[in-house]
């Protein structure tokens, strides 16, 4: 490192130490802006420490759960590892994940899809880890072609990275095409086999990435993921190279059998429900093997693996079990009510939608969520919360679901308090609204 790097490594640390001691605040983005600040090219000097690499998690949806799970699942082998767990996943904050003292063998980190045009030139990592590509936070990214120019110039950016990429979704794989093209090396992971579920009304992607005929589809997972194929013969699933079989997926949990490149299998399960988290989990699994780790010990990891982030976390409160999960697109959505609807109980359903920075102002993705699959799905009750609830009532009005408004998850919890206790609640938020839902939840009961 030059002095004015080494200036500004110091900068973010003294700033981390202030705010995990004095202010006791989370110091996952602030020390890596005072430290960007100082010296753009700071995460290129605090790259040098990883003994052995670093991985990149990105995509749309179920980032930072593949992100902290292969974090894990490396330092079950006894190495040291980097990570931002928290999800701060731009520049600043894969900086400060990057700051503290001691060397360490890999870096883990998930990163924004538009942000790794920053991030990757700099860290230049061994794997990039692509999961998906669906529309969000629109009035930000923009639409998804935008997104995909950027991860191509990006992956240009660092040659030596291997781009491991989703190899059922046509839009990761667009991306994956136009890189291979330009001397990328690309692996694929995906589902080998039809799961036989109801598709959403309204997928993704439905023409070729070259010649834009519209694709077909010998099955699909979910929203645009499957076996799909142009009628021209100029795009379509590639032959996999971590495949997926012998899949379920309910509402208590995910099983598969995944066979690598080399050909061997080896069964894996986990107590997270839905098809995107078997996709998450291979994802994970296929980054994790490359840095080492067997097959025995991912499993371990996600035998003890608990999510802390809000992400599919389960509360005790008053006797009635409460699962908490971020929603912030349609895609996410519909996966949530896929989950909700796997729960043959009646429930009750607290959905909160803000429109603050990080959520994005734009919010007419409501009208591409499925929620008519909530009224064959045994609701008692259904709450609409946050700065957007009337927008949310509206769109249930039209799927001919009457919702109730709530101030919080505490307003939502004593309105249906009378209810019988052995009914589930299910609080489904985005992202701002994440986070002070899991706080009311904490300090009304207790994580199961």
């Amino acid at each position: 490192m030059n002095i004015r790097t080494k200036a500004a490594v110091a900068a973010g640390r003294f700033v981390s130490w202030g705010l995990r001691n004095v202010a006791h605040r989370n110091a996952s983005q602030l020390p890596g802006r005072v430290a960007l600040s100082l010296a753009p090219q700071v995460i290129a000097g605090l790259s040098t420490k990883l003994t052995e690499g670093s991985i990149v998690v990105c995509g749309t949806n179920g980032k930072t759960t593949t992100n902290n799970v292969v974090a894990s699942a490396i330092e079950a082998t006894g190495k040291r590892v980097l990570c931002n767990r928290a999800g701060a996943n731009m520049a600043a904050g894969v900086a400060a994940a990057l700051l503290p003292k001691a060397t360490a063998n890999w870096a883990v980190l998930e990163a924004d899809e538009l942000s790794t045009v920053h991030i990757l030139p700099q860290l230049q990592p061994a794997y990039l880890v692509l999961l998906n590509l669906f529309r969000d936070q629109l009035d930000r990214a923009g639409e998804i072609d935008h997104i995909q120019d950027v991860l191509v110039q990006a992956l240009i950016s660092s040659p030596q990275t291997t781009l491991i990429a989703c190899g059922d979704d046509p839009l990761s794989m667009g991306v994956a095409l136009r890189a291979q093209q330009k001397g990328v090396r690309v692996l694929t992971f995906g589902i080998g086999e039809d799961l036989h579920i109801p598709q959403d009304r309204v997928p993704e992607a439905k023409f070729c990435q070259v010649c834009g005929e519209e694709l077909q589809y010998s099955y699909r997972s979910y929203a645009q993921l499957g076996n799909f194929a142009c009628p021209q013969g100029d795009f379509a699933r590639p032959q996999l190279d971590f495949v997926a079989t012998n899949v379920h997926a309910g509402r208590d949990g995910s099983c598969f059998t995944v066979t690598t490149p080399l050909g061997a299998s080896h069964d894996i399960h986990a107590r997270f429900g839905g098809v995107y988290m078997v996709y998450n989990l291979l994802a994970a699994f296929a980054a994790a093997n490359f840095a080492g780790v067997d097959a025995p010990t991912f499993q371990k990891t996600l035998d003890a693996y608990h999510p802390h982030n809000g992400r599919l976390q389960h509360f005790m409160v008053d006797g009635r079990e409460v699962t908490l999960n971020l929603a912030k697109n349609p895609t996410g959505f519909n996966q949530n009510l896929s989950l909700l609807a796997a729960d043959e109980r009646n429930k009750h359903v607290f959905i909160a939608i803000n429109d603050n920075f990080n959520d994005g102002k734009d919010i007419s993705w409501i009208w591409d969520v499925d929620f008519e699959r909530l009224a064959q799905a045994h609701c008692s009750t259904i709450y609409c919360s946050g700065t957007r609830a009337h927008d949310v009532q509206v769109r249930l009005k039209y799927a001919g679901i009457q919702a109730h408004l709530a101030t919080n998850v505490q307003d939502f919890m004593h309105g249906i308090a009378t209810a019988s206790s052995q009914q589930p609640a299910y609080v489904l938020t985005n992202y701002s609204a994440l986070w002070p839902a899991k706080a009311e939840l904490e300090s009304m009961g207790e994580r199961i």
